[in-house]
């Protein structure tokens, strides 16, 4: 094997081929870091979260293939991903996660200490997801967790504390996650009945899409107080309704189930998050005069 083929298999590896998974984890955390600063983030803080989410789900799906090595094989969507299908050997794999997060965790050495500490929270919440989906009925919760990490984080490297506020936003990622999650969740459904994975499309059953539509409903209903609490406006809020209008027709298309469906609406979350950000942005740039700073 090349050099050029080895490195392109370590790229499918960390997905830098498939962004989504960055985007998900890059967006609350960016809401974290504007609000935090109230609408002018240092853009040194903005470059070390941006490049940290990047890195961190790196590591991240590395150790969700390490840990399901023995089960995608049998699921044809993952199947062909390179652990799974040996062209990566599980050391090479340790080697490159253990590489990822050390980059990552260098990158946060001009923070104060105590983004080192929840660093280090954040590390065991993506090392330990991939093995929730052997015992907990709704591992999307954790996920949901994981992937909004970086809101904490982002208000401790700013405020050098983390306020109430900062863990209510988690807790809206996490009503998110499990909504968008179970959508890629009915994708693998069958699948994962077969080789005996717990994940919510299954917990949930029949209830799955009035599941999903709850779960986007307490998000944005939790987002609404959060830009009560943080003093936001029109902007910020027309925001939010763009983004509830989307996942309405969310509804429309996984209430049929079907999984290309399915996947389409897991992937447009992307710009659920994209468009509350750019709700977010513009009501701190057009009712101030407030600019990122360097």
């Amino acid at each position: 094997m090349t050099l050029v083929e080895r490195l392109n298999n370590y790229e499918r590896l960390m997905r830098l081929d498939k962004p989504i998974g960055t985007l998900l984890l890059l967006w609350p955390t960016m809401w974290a870091v504007w609000i935090a600063a109230e609408g002018a983030p240092s853009l040194f803080i903005v470059w070390i979260f941006a490049l940290g989410t990047l890195l961190m789900r790196s590591a991240g799906v590395v150790m969700n293939d390490y840990a399901d090595r023995h089960f995608d094989p049998h699921v044809e969507r993952t199947k062909n991903r390179p652990l799974a299908a040996g062209i990566v050997s599980e050391r090479e794999a340790l080697l490159l996660a253990a590489g990822v997060t050390l980059c990552a965790f260098l990158l946060i050495l001009p923070l104060h200490k105590l983004v080192w500490l929840l660093s280090v929270v954040a590390l065991f919440l993506a090392a330990s997801y991939p093995f929730t989906k052997r015992f907990l009925a709704i591992p999307q919760a954790y996920l949901g967790v994981a992937f909004g990490f970086g809101i904490p984080m982002a208000f401790a490297a700013q405020l050098y504390s983390v306020p109430p506020l900062a863990w209510v936003m988690l807790a809206a990622n996490i009503f998110w996650a499990i909504g968008y999650d179970t959508c890629y969740a009915m994708v693998d459904r069958d699948d994962d009945l077969k080789i005996g994975i717990k994940t919510s499309a299954i917990t949930f059953g029949r209830f799955d899409v009035a599941a999903v539509m709850l779960c986007y409903a307490a998000m944005l209903a939790i987002m609404a107080w959060v830009g009560w609490a943080a003093d936001r406006g029109i902007y910020y809020y027309a925001g939010l309704a763009v983004a509830a209008a989307m996942m309405a027709r969310h509804y429309a298309l996984i209430r049929t189930r079907e999984r290309d469906k399915c996947f389409k609406v897991f992937m447009n979350n992307n710009w659920v998050g994209a468009v509350i950000f750019a709700g977010l942005l513009a009501d701190y740039v057009l009712r101030s005069d407030r600019w990122p700073t360097i």
